[in-house]
Parts: C-alpha cells; structure tokens; sequence
C-alpha cells in the first residue's frame, strides 16, 4: 500500500470530552473558580492543555494562577484520564482492518506527547500506529504544518500521499499548510457547519470505513506528488 493515514485523537479516535471535564472542574475547584459543563468544555478543547485552562478560566486569568491550575489539571488528568476516555464504537476494528490491508498510520495530536502516547498504548493494540506524536517542547501546535510533516517523514511518506483526519478546522487548516487531503469527521469537538472546507466530511464511521477502504485500494508510487486518493491538496 502506497499512503498514508494520519488520526486527530481526541474527538476522532476517542471519546476524551467526559475524561476531560471532570479533570478540569476538579482543578478548577480546588482552586475556588466555577466549573464547566461538557457542552462548553467541548469548545476549550483542541488547541492543547494551556489553551483548555485558559479559556476555562477567562475572563481573570491572571499567569500565577494559572499555570497553578494547570498543574492540578495536568496531575489529576495523568491520574484519572481512563474514567471517561474510549475509542468510538467501529474506530478499533476499522484501523485493524487498515493494518491489515497495509495501510501506514499514525496519531497527531495537539494533547502532550506523554498523554498521546498513554492513551495510544492503552487503548489501541500493539503496533496499530507506525508513529504516534503528541505536542512538545519547542513545537508549535496544529494547525502549523511541523507536526504533521514529522509524522509524513517518520512514515516515509510525501506530504501529498497522506490523508489528515480530524475533527476540527484546526485539523483542515492543519492539512492545508501541510500540502495534504484532509478528512474530517463530525462526531467530534466541531460543529458541522464550521468543517465545510474539508475534501470529504464524513458523518458515521461506516461512512469513513467505506471512503478509506477506497484509499486502501488505490495504488500509487511512494513519494509520489499526488494524492492517493485524488483528493485535492487544497
């Protein structure tokens, strides 16, 4: 198989938005601010973990405090993110059935890399993903295209021979600045009506696992300038 998958995790992947809140209104409580329920955590989420605390703070975020909220939000999530984290219903069998047609895939993911790489392991089988990158020191977040041609290389891939697929404009945006087709699912963290740009937006995993069985059928020569999809790179 000539191509390359590369999977958003949260709001993709898995379900992490219950894990999430809980995580974030223990934190925020401990430190006497109000709580959020899921519809809007649902919208601090995807820019990574400083973002999440800030938007959940606003409007007095004042710095000491909060990368003190921060800190209890990353030690109870390291703790506790298995209460209210899980792969969507059919994601787990579609990527084994990728695998086995030899389809390369990979996880990108704005969360950190220890959290990204955790939650991979657990949740997913032994040698699902040939690269599995979270957000590190020194890399800038999607939707700059660093990550993702990371991920292009340690595959062994061109830009243009991968599918990105996300659930948000920052995964599209991501894809376009990386030059790949892009993917993106409306179960996630995105409202429908903002994911309209994407080269195909997908509703049910039944509808992904047809359109990527398509992918997994094509044949085009490794590093190849265009899409194995005939997806365009817009």
């Amino acid at each position: 198989m000539h191509g390359a998958l590369i999977f958003d995790l949260d709001g993709t992947l898995v379900e992490s938005l219950p894990g999430i809140a809980a995580s974030l209104n223990r934190a925020l409580a401990r430190h006497g601010l109000p709580g959020h329920g899921d519809a809007a955590v649902r919208g601090f989420i995807g820019d990574g973990a400083r973002l999440l605390v800030t938007r959940a703070m606003a409007p007095n975020v004042a710095e000491p405090q909060l990368e003190s909220v921060l800190r209890s939000f990353g030690e109870d999530y390291a703790a506790s993110w298995q209460n209210g984290t899980a792969p969507y219903p059919g994601i787990t069998s579609l990527l084994a059935d990728l695998r086995a047609r030899g389809v390369a895939l990979a996880v990108l993911s704005n969360k950190p890399d220890a959290f990204t790489t955790e939650i991979v392991a657990k949740l997913f089988p032994e040698g699902t993903f040939t690269a599995v990158l979270g957000h590190r020191e020194g890399m800038p977040h999607k939707p700059a295209p660093a990550g993702a041609l990371e991920t292009a290389a340690v595959l062994g891939f061109a830009p243009a021979n991968c599918i990105l697929i996300g659930d948000s404009t920052m995964d599209l945006d991501t894809a376009r600045n990386a030059g790949m087709a892009s993917i993106v699912v409306t179960w996630g963290y995105h409202d429908r009506e903002r994911l309209l740009g994407a080269d195909r937006l997908v509703e049910n995993v039944e509808e992904l696992a047809a359109l990527l069985g398509d992918f997994s059928r094509s044949h085009r020569t490794r590093g190849g300038k265009s899409s194995p999809t005939g997806f365009p790179n817009g």
